[in-house]
């Protein structure tokens, strides 16, 4: 075989296949498949929280020994040991707003002052009691979570006062932050 034939026939055998891969590989769509996904994305409302109401446990006197007074969730003030009411500001609880998106559940964090001072070096003790509804309860504790029924829900902050024998007269005060957050 001379070799211009083997180049020939070479040239073919070439094609040939080129060709056949050609039309198995790239010229026919018979093995691909494809599918279209939807991207989706929904913006919901920020959820935000407004102080209504400050807490006040009012004014009191600690009278011949310590304890304590307590303010519920619903305003109610009660005091334990010797401690004389007075007349003048009236206690209450604190009332905290959070709105966003409806039925949405979050988180509620509690931070700030665990002692109220008179700005020098007197203190007394504050204990929290949070709830989602206003409540007589004194029981210490807080409030974790919430569901934004309607889009709002309320939390109420009370709170209890450890009062000493000899608690110095003075107006004192703290600050309680409360944070929440979308589950």
């Amino acid at each position: 075989m001379s070799s211009s034939a083997f180049i020939r026939k070479n040239f073919r055998r070439t094609t040939l296949a080129s060709v056949v891969a050609l039309g198995a590989f790239g010229a026919s769509n018979s093995f691909a498949a494809d599918a279209t996904a939807t991207a989706t994305g929904t913006v919901i409302e920020p959820i935000a929280i407004t102080k209504v109401v400050d807490l006040n446990f009012g004014q009191f006197a600690p009278g011949s020994a310590g304890g304590t007074v307590t303010v519920a969730t619903n305003g109610d003030r009660t005091a334990s040991g010797p401690i004389l009411s007075s007349t003048g500001a009236s206690a209450a609880a604190a009332q905290f707003d959070v709105t966003g998106a409806a039925d949405a559940t979050y988180s509620i964090a509690w931070s700030g002052d665990t002692e109220l001072t008179d700005g020098a070096t007197n203190t007394m003790t504050l204990g929290r009691i949070s709830e989602l509804t206003p409540s007589a309860s004194t029981t210490v504790g807080d409030v974790t979570s919430g569901t934004l029924t309607s889009g709002a829900q309320s939390i109420y902050l009370g709170g209890e006062l450890t009062v000493a024998t000899a608690q110095a007269a003075g107006t004192y005060t703290g600050n309680v932050t409360v944070t929440v957050e979308y589950n």
